[in-house]
């Protein structure tokens, strides 16, 4: 790609959150970011390999995502649970210790100063590649996905633990009908121990007589 196939262009970024409140925030600045990284100098001749594309893109997706829900206040573990990958990854993406991950924080660094240019293929008018379209598209599905998995299991956790709590009562229940049929118990034979006393003293004094 020649120089002439390119224009460096500014783009209005101030309505971009900063810090994100809510999940349509977070997917603004997440978007914000995975864009204007893949339009930036040095991603743009990392991806020139078609077979190196989908895995850059892939990557940029997740440290976006990561950074996105960590400027929101998520901890740790959500953000993992939330873009399917390991608390591992998530904070090396955060920490920059990713290339993927220290790239975005470099995106998000010129955009929090207000310097964040895009530079952009140029033909008429600025031109997204398709394929980048398709894997964000595609993202987008994995995350919906994903939430109403998310939803789902929620409701499921909700339905058993309302059931533990309902057999934790009834257990309570069977423990103090067991110890009331035990204490009725030791009554019973005590009450049969004393008979049986009585009983041993008629015994002896019929037989004396």
């Amino acid at each position: 790609m020649s120089s002439e196939e390119f224009q460096e262009i500014t783009v209005d970024l101030t309505t971009i959150p900063l810090t994100p409140i809510g999940k349509k925030d977070i997917q603004r600045l997440e978007m914000a970011l995975i864009i204007a990284t893949l339009y930036s100098p040095e991603v743009l001749e990392l991806i020139r390999d078609p077979i190196e594309r989908a895995t850059w893109v892939d990557s940029l997706a997740v440290a976006a995502a990561a950074l996105a829900r960590s400027k929101a206040g998520y901890p740790i573990s959500r953000i993992a649970e939330e873009i399917g990958r390991s608390e591992t990854m998530v904070r090396a993406h955060l920490s920059g210790k990713t290339k993927a991950g220290k790239l975005v924080l470099k995106t998000y660094e010129k955009l929090l100063r207000g310097e964040l240019k895009i530079r952009v293929p140029f033909i008429g008018k600025p031109v997204v590649p398709e394929d980048v379209m398709e894997r964000i598209k595609e993202l987008e599905k994995e995350n919906d996905r994903l939430r109403r998995e998310r939803e789902e299991l929620s409701r499921q956790v909700e339905e058993l633990e309302k059931k533990i709590g309902l057999l934790e009562d009834e257990k309570k229940k069977v423990e103090d009908r067991v110890r009331e049929l035990e204490e009725e118990v030791g009554r019973v034979r005590e009450e049969l121990e004393r008979k049986a006393r009585v009983l041993d003293e008629i015994k002896k004094i019929l037989g004396e007589a």
